[in-house]
């Protein structure tokens, strides 16, 4: 599973199997927790991440849902900054 990006502690992901994985969603590791999070609405699909995490990776998926989606549908990987 390729990363995404990297910043403040958090490790962001996504699977490029997308017939095995819906709805398009990321994969996010912080410490000990991990969860994944759906790419249209920033709701969480299963997982224990604290919500400090959670807001600061939903202020990042606002920023790069268009391209996020993107990836997802053309399974094309490439890295996006993180959070400055």
């Amino acid at each position: 599973m390729p990363v995404i990006s990297r910043f403040y502690g958090l490790i962001i992901k996504m699977y490029f199997q997308q017939r095995e994985h819906q709805p398009p969603h990321i994969h996010v590791a912080y410490a000990e927790y991990s969860g994944s999070i759906v790419i249209k609405d920033g709701s969480i699909l299963e997982g224990d991440l604290p919500n400090k995490a959670v807001s600061m990776v939903r202020e990042w998926m606002d920023l790069h849902r268009d391209e996020l989606q993107k990836m997802w549908d053309n399974q094309e990987f490439h890295a996006i900054p993180g959070l400055e």
